[in-house]
This record gives C-alpha cells, structure tokens and sequence, in this order.
C-alpha cells in the first residue's frame, strides 16, 4: 500500500499515512489538541524494488557466450587441481614441523 504525507491547515503538523488507493483522503489531524483540516502533499515516491534472484547482465548473454565461458572454466578448473595437489602436500610437510613445534 502507498504512503502518503500529510500537512494540518491550522497547526502545520506533517505526518504519513499508509493507506490503499481505494481509502477516502484523511481529512482531520491526528494531533490530540487540533483536529484541524489536513491536505494531501504531493510526494516523490519511492523507488521499485526487484524481488528475486537477481537481475544481472550475465542473465541475458548469448548462447556463444555462455559456451565460451563454460569451455574457459573447465579449462581453469582442470589446471586448478594439478595445483591444489602440490599446495596440500606441501603443507601436509609443513603442518608435520610445526605440530612438533607447537608441542614442545
């Protein structure tokens, strides 16, 4: 439902109001000691908020595109494994020395 801003003719008092589309316009301030008449102000609105996943530009590429990107990373991923392989054995060594230096 929108928002709407309101401003007292008689006190100056603004305030909001959520309202649906369909609701008569508010016509007495909410303020205890006025009661006076009230009139809608023009508001800026707010902003749309995409709801979802995401919309991104990699959402509409081309099926060439998304082939080319599929090929590069399975290449990358192929060449990635060879050097975890030699990254974990060295730090299995490693994590050998400094277990014995922590224990001591």
């Amino acid at each position: 439902m929108p928002t709407y801003d309101y401003e007292c003719t008689a006190c100056g008092h603004k305030f909001e109001a959520v309202q649906s589309m369909k609701d008569p316009h508010l016509t007495a301030c909410p303020q205890t000691e006025c009661k006076g008449p009230v009139k809608r102000l023009i508001g800026r609105g707010s902003g749309f908020i995409f709801k979802g996943t995401g919309f991104y530009i990699t959402d509409y590429r081309s099926d060439s595109y998304k082939a080319a990107a599929k090929a590069d990373s399975a290449a990358s991923s192929s060449g990635g494994s060879s050097s975890s392989t030699s990254s974990a054995s060295s730090s299995s060594g490693g994590g050998s020395s400094s277990s014995t230096t922590s224990s001591s």
